[in-house]
């Protein structure tokens, strides 16, 4: 970040040399007083596009100091609750599931359309428990698999459950929040809705049952799995993440993922305004622009990812008419210690 914001004139710079006034002219209020910082909590994962591209665009846009700290969701759940009386961190980017554990302890401030206008303009699903926070970029969940194994790209989840495919199939375990739409998938292909199937899975766990034949092996370790798949093992991996498999695939390996006829899951990529924070103005408006189209056109090639803005097009590989189904997670946060104990009785291997 110090090398990305390296020669760029200061405020004090900018009115001694006369130019301050005009900078300031058509900038938001929030520009009007001193150079401020703002501190964002995110993944550590993020933090190359949040720095190279994020950061720089905001900096200059609302003459300030951007500082994130990348970690893990929980982590910075513990950060917020440590220093709830007193938070540092203004803004979050954290996992559905982890917003939901936020709100339940009061550490977010809601979102609203006139302190971050560009939530006119997401997709359906995109915000969440009343807009304490909303998804920004979504990578999503397909079937990845071996393209030296397989002549073509499996069409649907129910070509997992094909007794060709015994012992090459891998799954996520559902203590992995990409191993949730297993079950929702095979609740789909016993023949329920996207909704019923989230809120009753019975059905979903007797048809996952029938997948034990086929599987090669059920994964806690995303890279191992794909050791698996690379090395042509496995055949298959579903669900899998875009962000994972794709960049796999970028960097050389031999594999692709495909977006099955019956759709692909968007996973949870929150963004939310913390309870009582420095600088809320400016928390409010990084806000805003994550989920303005411009940055998310500019994040969702780069980062294999859905944009949740309507202007913002699907990225490659999913085609114009593709399902992309949002999950319930307050539902998850509810029922997935049950799931879980199910999961473990009957789906052993």
């Amino acid at each position: 970040m110090d090398m990305l914001s390296a020669g760029k004139p200061n405020r004090r710079a900018l009115l001694r040399a006369g130019l301050g006034a005009t900078a300031l002219i058509a900038a938001p209020s929030v520009l009007r007083a001193q150079t401020k910082e703002l501190v964002v909590g995110g993944a550590a994962g993020h933090k190359p596009w949040v720095e190279q591209t994020v950061v720089p665009m905001f900096e200059k846009k609302y003459n300030c100091k951007v500082i994130f700290e990348g970690t893990r969701s929980l982590v910075n759940l513990e950060k917020m609750q440590k220093n709830k009386d007193k938070p540092y961190m203004s803004v979050v980017q954290m996992d559905d599931p982890v917003m939901i554990l936020a709100v339940k302890e009061g550490l977010l401030e809601p979102l609203t359309p006139a302190k971050a206008p560009n939530m006119a303009d997401l997709l359906p699903g995109s915000t969440h428990m009343d807009g304490m926070w909303a998804n920004y970029l979504q990578p999503w969940l397909g079937v990845a698999y071996s393209k030296t194994a397989m002549k073509t790209a499996p069409s649907s989840w129910a070509e997992m459950f094909e007794p060709k495919y015994k012992g090459r199939i891998v799954i996520p375990s559902l203590q992995n929040t990409e191993g949730l739409p297993s079950l929702f998938v095979a609740g789909l292909l016993a023949g329920g809705t996207m909704e019923s199937v989230q809120k009753d899975t019975d059905a979903g766990f007797k048809k996952l049952a029938s997948l034990k034949p086929n599987l090669l092996t059920i994964y806690t370790q995303q890279p191992q799995a794909f050791n698996l798949l690379e090395q042509g093992e496995a055949w298959m991996i579903g669900p899998a993440m875009s962000s994972y498999a794709l960049e796999r695939k970028a960097a050389g390996a031999p594999i692709d993922l495909s977006a099955p006829k019956e759709g692909v899951f968007a996973m949870p990529s929150g963004i939310a305004v913390v309870k009582g924070s420095p600088q809320q103005e400016l928390a409010f408006a990084y806000v805003n622009e994550l989920l303005g189209a411009e940055l998310q056109n500019k994040l969702a090639g780069p980062t294999f990812s859905i944009g949740t803005n309507k202007a913002v097009p699907k990225p490659e590989g999913l085609g114009a008419d593709v399902k992309i189904h949002q999950i319930d997670w307050a539902n998850v946060a509810a029922q997935r210690g049950d799931w879980i104990k199910r999961w473990d009785r009957e789906m052993a291997i």
